[in-house]
């Protein structure tokens, strides 16, 4: 008997556990939810801010169907989260159902024990039960057995009153899923309407593109040899910074602009090993953003049969939002870039980091920075209204893919 509740109880109290209840994958899917449904709002915000701005019809495109993107993959994890609970909901009935019978059973076998123990619990009986031990050793054990006896009915009564209450939060947290459930269901409906009409806006602003695809194709591969000549200037400056550092650490230098390596100091390369280890874990180089452009080769987001190319991300932000450095480092270049306003470039042992499209700057050349310090203001564009900061990292002179480094990027 004691082994039957014991069991029952502490099930009870396991699944009623507010810690397991809630399940990792559930924790998951609710922490990209709402990190998706930030990013949404961020992006409604900055609609709103451009709304009266002269915007381009590909830029306009370019963020409807970021947001449609975005949008669906919320729709999707709303669904995860909501058949996730529906599976639950159901394990939770079941054994709703298994624990009631089981507490029944238990209730009625502690009646028993109870209206057995009413029947011989007069004073008389008691003292007759322990008047009838042959020896003084065996009254002793009577003794001592009525009084686990009376322990045992005890602690009896307290477990099954200590498991209904279990059953009741069992009960409650139900009821709660349901609450939860028929809210998801009710934000994937007003989220479907929303995703509607964007793909109405969206179809709208591709009429429009394709009546003019000539002259959209010629703006974009005007902007790409802009791109690509800023590309070439922030090079240049990366190798002067190797040959200037290599000959102040006593390097030969051939040719100027030729260094492709740093030679690295005892200090530098602890620094460098620090970024190394932090790949992944390095934080955004703005509080808030989203990616525009994604690094290296790839279709254009509007047109079709056109490639476009990034040497790092494009991130969107608000206006006056302040860059930081991802880590801490030294600051070795500031420059003025034609098409790209004011670059900033901090070195991380053999890594450099480049921000540009800075204005406000805060530091200067050969200045010390931390992790996470700001650096400047990211500019914003006074004819469309918004702050895209370009964002590149290099060891030596090699690219490498910034949404490889930066924390969830």
């Amino acid at each position: 008997m004691r082994s039957l509740i014991s069991t029952f109880f502490f099930g009870v109290l396991l699944f009623c556990n507010p810690s397991f209840s809630q399940s990792t994958k559930q924790q998951q899917l609710e922490e990209e939810r709402q990190r998706l449904r930030e990013e949404i709002e961020q992006m409604k915000q900055l609609r709103e801010d451009n709304k009266l701005k002269e915007r381009s019809v590909l830029d306009e495109v370019e963020t409807i169907n970021s947001q449609i993107s975005i949008r669906k993959n919320l729709i999707k994890i709303t669904n995860q989260q909501a058949n996730l609970l529906t599976r639950e909901i159901n394990v939770n009935f079941k054994k709703m159902d298994a624990y009631r019978k089981e507490l029944t059973m238990l209730k009625e076998d502690y009646a028993k024990m109870i209206s057995k123990s009413y029947k011989s619990k007069s004073h008389q009986s008691k003292i007759m039960f322990l008047l009838s031990s042959s020896d003084f050793a065996q009254a002793y054990k009577r003794l001592q057995y009525m009084k686990q006896y009376n322990e045992h009915r005890k602690e009896q009564a307290d477990q099954i009153e200590e498991s209904t209450r279990a059953l009741e939060v069992l009960n409650t947290d139900l009821s709660k899923q349901r609450k939860d459930k028929e809210g998801l269901i009710e934000e994937n409906r007003i989220e479907q309407e929303q995703l509607t009409n964007e793909k109405k806006e969206q179809q709208v602003l591709m009429a429009s593109i394709r009546k003019k695809q000539g002259t959209y194709t010629k703006q974009i591969k005007l902007k790409e040899q802009k791109a690509s000549a800023i590309d070439k200037a922030i090079e240049k400056l990366i190798r002067d910074a190797i040959a200037k550092a290599n000959k102040k650490a006593g390097k030969k230098v051939t040719k100027k602009g030729s260094a492709t390596t740093f030679a690295l100091t005892a200090e530098a390369k602890i620094l460098a090993d620090n970024f190394t280890a932090n790949k992944g874990k390095l934080p955004w180089p703005v509080g808030t953003g989203r990616i525009t452009k994604k690094f290296g080769r790839q279709p254009h987001p509007t047109l079709p049969n056109i490639q476009i190319n990034s040497s790092g991300v494009e991130i969107e932000t608000r206006a006056g939002e302040k860059a930081r450095a991802i880590f801490e480092g030294e600051v070795i270049a500031i420059q003025k870039l034609k098409g790209a306003s004011r670059l900033i470039q901090i070195r991380h042992g053999n890594y450099i980091t480049t921000y540009y499209n800075i204005e406000s700057i805060n530091v200067k050349e050969g200045d010390k920075v931390a992790t996470k310090q700001v650096i400047g203001q990211v500019r914003t564009n006074p004819i469309t209204g918004r702050a895209i900061m370009k964002f590149l990292i290099y060891q030596n002179a090699q690219r490498l893919n910034p949404q490889s480094w930066v924390y969830k990027m």
